[in-house]
C-alpha cells in the first residue's frame, strides 16, 4: 500500500473583459432587465453569454480559461458578446448568478462545483434562464450539467508519474532517483472532487509500482501559489520525484516547486507545458479535459434552440467519448520510454473495458 502523509493548510475574439462584481451589480442595477452586451453595460443589441468563474478565476491557466475558450471558439460561428463575471468569493456565488440571471443572456455558463448549491435555488427561480453547471450534476430542466471523467484522467496522471518514478529521467538540470519510487500530490480544496482526483492518482501509480511511497497535501483553496509551492516543496525534500497538482490557479506554485527543487510535475485540465511554458522544463505531461468543447457545445445548442437536448441530465464525458486524457509534455515528446506509452494504452482501454476499477466518480468520492 501507498505510503501517504498528509498535510492540510487552511485558508481562509469579442470577449469583452472579466468583470469585477461590484462593477457588475452597478451595471445591473442602472440597466435593469435589459440584457447586457459587454460586461460595461454597452447594450450593442447583441446576443450574450454570461461565464462566471470559479473561486480561482480566470487567467488560471487550466480550468477557467478552458471554459472560457470553447465560448471563444463558438464566437465564430454565432454572433454573440462574452461577460467574463470573475468572482473568487463563493459566499457571494448566489448573489452573482442572480445578477447574471437579470440580464437575460442566452446562457450563463458556471465553472466548478461550488456553484451548484446557490443554483439549486436559482435555477427554479429563473426558469427560463439556460444555465450550465461544469463539475457537479443537478437534475433541473434548464440546467445542463457537465462532467469530465477527473477520476479516469488522474488515474492515466498517476500511471505516468508511477512508471517515470522507477526510469531515469534527465531534462535541463532535473533528474529523478529511479531507486526511490515516490510521487507526490497537491489538492486545491480538501473534499469529495478533489478527493476523487487523489485516490485515483494513487491506484493509478500503484497499478504500475505496488510498493510506491505517495505524498499527499491540500492546500485549503484553489489560488494560494505559495502554501502550493510549500507543500510540493516539502514532498521533493522528502524524496518525491514527480507531484500532480489539482488544484487550478494554485497549482503554479507546485509546478515552480519542482523547477527549483530540480524534480518533475504533472499538470492539470489543459496541457500545461502549453499554458504554462516557463515550466515545460518539469512538466513531463498533464491529466487533460477537453472542457472547452463541452462549452462549445451548450452554447451551439443554446443559440439552436436546442438546449433541451442537453438539459435535464448529466452529461459525463471520459475516455470512452474521447473527453479526456493524459499527454505528454512538450519538452519530453519523444523524449520518455516506451513503457509509458505502453502503460497509458492499457490503462485506458483496460478503463473503457471494465477491466481496470478506478476509484470514486467523476464527480467526488
Amino acid at each position: 500500500m501507498a505510503q501517504r502523509s498528509d498535510s492540510h493548510h487552511d485558508s481562509g475574439g469579442r470577449t469583452t473583459g472579466t468583470v469585477d462584481r461590484r462593477a457588475f451589480l452597478a451595471a445591473s442595477a442602472t440597466i435593469g432587465g435589459v440584457g447586457l452586451a459587454g460586461c460595461l453595460g454597452d447594450d450593442s443589441g447583441g446576443d450574450e453569454i454570461a461565464i462566471i468563474s470559479s473561486d480561482a478565476g480566470f487567467d488560471d491557466k487550466a480550468f477557467n480559461d478552458m471554459a472560457l475558450s470553447g465560448l471563444e471558439n463558438a464566437q465564430d460561428d454565432y454572433d454573440f458578446e462574452i461577460n467574463r463575471i470573475e468572482e473568487t468569493d463563493t459566499t457571494a456565488f448566489g448573489d452573482v448568478q442572480v445578477e447574471a440571471a437579470e440580464t437575460d443572456p442566452e446562457l450563463i455558463v458556471l465553472v466548478g462545483f461550488q456553484h451548484t448549491s446557490p443554483l439549486e435555488e436559482n435555477a427554479p427561480e429563473y426558469p427560463d434562464q439556460n444555465w450550465m453547471l461544469i463539475n457537479d450534476p443537478l437534475d433541473e430542466p434548464n440546467v445542463a450539467s457537465y462532467t469530465w471523467a477527473n477520476h479516469e484522467m488522474s488515474y492515466l496522471a498517476g500511471v505516468l508519474a508511477g512508471t517515470m518514478t522507477t526510469r531515469e529521467l534527465e531534462n535541463g538540470g532535473s533528474s529523478n532517483d529511479p531507486e526511490n519510487a515516490h510521487v507526490g500530490f497537491v489538492g486545491g480544496q480538501d473534499g469529495s472532487l478533489i478527493n476523487a482526483f487523489e485516490e485515483s492518482y494513487i491506484a493509478g501509480a500503484e497499478w504500475v509500482e505496488e510498493g510506491i511511497e505517495i505524498s499527499t497535501g491540500y492546500i485549503g483553496n484553489f489560488s494560494d501559489t505559495s502554501v502550493a509551492n510549500d507543500i510540493a516543496t516539502s514532498q521533493f525534500q522528502d524524496g518525491a520525484d514527480i507531484v500532480y497538482h489539482a488544484a487550478a490557479a494554485a497549482g503554479a506554485g507546485a509546478i515552480e516547486a519542482a523547477q527549483q527543487e530540480s524534480r518533475f510535475a504533472i499538470g492539470v485540465d489543459a496541457d500545461q507545458s502549453q499554458t504554462l511554458p516557463e515550466f515545460q522544463d518539469v512538466i513531463i505531461g498533464s491529466a487533460v479535459k477537453y472542457i472547452d468543447q463541452g462549452t462549445n457545445e451548450a452554447a451551439q445548442a443554446a443559440f439552436e434552440d436546442d438546449f433541451d437536448s442537453i438539459a435535464s441530465e448529466h452529461n459525463l464525458l471520459g475516455l470512452e467519448e474521447e473527453a479526456v486524457d493524459a499527454v505528454i509534455g512538450q519538452a519530453f515528446e519523444g523524449n520518455l520510454p516506451d513503457a509509458v506509452g505502453q502503460n497509458l494504452d492499457e490503462a485506458k482501454q483496460g478503463i473503457v473495458d471494465g477491466d481496470i476499477d478506478v476509484p470514486c466518480e467523476a464527480d467526488g468520492c
